[in-house]
C-alpha cells in the first residue's frame, strides 16, 4: 500500500509520519513541495505518485487570522482539498481527511452527532465545512475526522503556554464557559493508520476485501469534557506535584467569561463532539483527555 501524506510539517502530520509509516510505503510532503495555495500542482503531485491512500493534515488553522484573509483559508481548507479529493476519486484511492468543531454554532450542552445541522459562526468554520462538502461531493472513497481543541509535545500549544505564564506571573485569568475535549496529535494518528487498516484491508490485502461500509465522516476526540480553566488549572498542578517552577497561588488562577477575551472570529462555547460512532464502528476505547495531557506533558517536561 502507497501512502501520500500531505501537510507532514504540523502537528498531526508530524505525528502521522510515525504512525503511518508501518502500514506501507509513506510518501510524505509539506507545503514547500505540496503548496495547497498551488492546487493544481498539488493535485499534478497526486498523479505523479499514484497512492492507494492520500492523508490530508494540511489547513489553514489560524482562526482569527481566517477572519482577514478569507479567500486564502478557502482555496486552503476547501478548493485545494476537493482538487485532491477528485483526483484521489479518479485513482480510487482512499483519501484522509480532518476538520473541525467550528463547523457547528458551539451552542446548547449535548455532544453533537454527525448527522446534525452545521452552522459556523467563522471563516476557519465555514471554511472546513466547504471542504468536506468537496470532499463528499467528489465522490471518492473518504473518511473524514472531526476534531477539537488538539495539541501536541512539537510545537506551541495552550498547557505549554500556561506553564510559562504560571511560572512569570502571580494571577492568571483563563476562560471557563467553552467546553471540549484537549486531544492529542498523536491520538489523532493513532486513529487513523486503525481506520486505514479496517478499511483498506489488513497486510494490503486486494480490493475485494475492502471495507467500504466503514467509509465516511466521524467526530474524534478524547473522552471526558473540561473548560479552558479547568484544563490550565490541571496543568499547573500537575507541574506544581512534578516540582517545576510555578509562581502562581491556586487561588489566584481566575475563571472569567469568553466575552472578556474578544477575538475577530467566534468560538464555539459548546465543542463537546459524540464519538459513539466511531468507537463502534471501528472497536475502540478512546483514552480521556486527561491521561493524553499528562503524558504530553511528561514528555515536554523531561519528568
Amino acid at each position: 500500500m502507497k501512502i501520500l501524506l500531505l501537510g507532514k510539517g504540523g502537528q498531526v502530520g508530524w505525528e502521522l509520519q510515525r504512525a503511518l509509516a508501518p502500514l506501507g510505503e509513506l510518501v510524505a510532503h509539506d507545503l514547500d513541495t505540496a503548496d495547497f495555495t498551488q492546487p493544481e500542482e498539488v493535485a499534478a503531485l497526486v498523479r505523479q505518485v499514484q497512492p492507494d491512500v492520500i492523508v490530508n493534515a494540511a489547513a489553514h488553522t489560524a482562526v482569527d487570522r481566517a477572519e482577514s484573509e478569507p479567500e486564502l483559508a478557502q482555496l486552503i481548507n476547501a478548493d485545494t482539498p476537493g482538487r485532491v479529493a477528485r483526483e484521489a476519486a479518479a485513482l480510487g484511492a482512499l483519501m484522509v481527511h480532518y476538520s473541525t468543531d467550528y463547523v457547528f454554532a458551539g451552542s446548547g450542552t449535548h455532544a453533537r452527532a454527525e448527522d446534525e445541522p452545521t452552522a459556523p459562526m467563522s471563516v476557519y468554520g465555514r471554511t472546513k465545512l466547504a471542504g468536506e462538502q468537496a470532499i463528499v461531493a467528489s465522490g471518492c472513497r473518504h473518511l473524514i475526522f472531526r476534531t477539537s481543541w488538539v495539541y501536541a509535545a512539537r510545537g506551541g500549544n495552550f498547557a505549554k503556554t500556561m506553564l510559562k505564564l504560571a511560572a512569570e506571573r502571580d494571577a492568571l485569568r483563563v476562560i471557563n464557559d467553552q467546553v471540549g475535549a484537549p486531544t492529542g496529535a498523536d491520538l489523532l494518528a493513532d486513529v487513523t493508520a486503525h481506520a486505514i487498516r479496517a478499511v483498506q484491508g489488513v497486510g494490503g490485502m486486494v480490493r475485494a476485501q475492502r471495507r467500504d461500509e466503514l467509509l465516511g465522516l466521524y467526530h474524534l476526540v478524547a473522552a471526558g469534557e473540561t473548560n479552558w480553566h479547568a484544563y490550565a488549572t490541571h496543568v499547573i498542578e500537575w507541574a506544581r506535584a512534578q516540582g517545576l517552577p510555578i509562581k502562581v497561588a491556586r487561588e489566584a488562577i481566575a475563571a472569567v467569561p469568553t466575552t472578556e477575551y474578544p477575538t475577530p472570529a467566534a468560538r464555539p462555547l459548546n465543542s463537546r463532539l459524540d464519538t459513539r460512532k466511531l468507537q463502534q464502528a471501528f472497536g475502540l476505547t478512546l483514552p480521556h483527555w486527561q491521561a493524553g495531557v499528562d503524558r504530553m506533558l511528561t514528555e515536554i517536561s523531561g519528568r
